[in-house]
């Protein structure tokens, strides 16, 4: 298996240990300010206010956890080492699980506890995670350049196609 792929896995099996971590706080915490579960529910009227709240806070998790584990052998270009970028993608991939929960809640009609989890975390959670995983590395943690790579010496065949043109 090439190396590349084997870091790609490897990186993808940390974001999701990460992610599973940050979803598990955002889950308890939407849960509990839409369906109280005995502790009254706040914002049981309000879901899609409970959603971004709780996955704020979920957000503050995964990026220590990306920062200092999924992606530890990236470097970041941004002075406050990428956490503005990685909130707006936040924000961003969160209209996902939100529109999700909107079809459900809108359209369909549901607002007991399993319909609103199947659509927000199990149907719009996956599709925020891959769209994240590709933004995270596209635009936040950039994989470093390996000394190798700058001073390599040039490929002897990329000269016999350049000959041949």
């Amino acid at each position: 298996m090439p190396d590349r792929f084997q870091r790609l896995l490897r990186e993808a099996g940390r974001f999701i240990a990460v992610g599973g971590a940050a979803t598990l706080v955002a889950l308890f915490l939407f849960n509990l300010l839409v369906h109280g579960f005995g502790f009254g529910s706040p914002l049981r009227h309000n879901p899609f206010v409970a959603y971004v709240v709780a996955n704020t806070v979920g957000m503050f998790v995964s990026y220590h956890g990306s920062r200092s584990y999924a992606f530890r052998d990236r470097t970041s270009r941004y002075a406050d080492g990428g956490m503005t970028a990685y909130a707006v993608i936040n924000f961003l991939t969160m209209l996902l699980p939100i529109a999700c929960l909107g079809v459900s809640r809108n359209l369909l009609g549901l607002d007991d506890p399993v319909s609103d989890n199947l659509a927000a975390n199990v149907i719009g959670g996956p599709l925020g995670l891959m769209a994240r995983f590709y933004l995270f590395r596209t635009f936040v943690f950039h994989r470093p350049i390996a000394i190798t790579e700058i001073y390599d010496e040039p490929d002897p065949s990329a000269d016999d196609v350049t000959a041949q043109a």
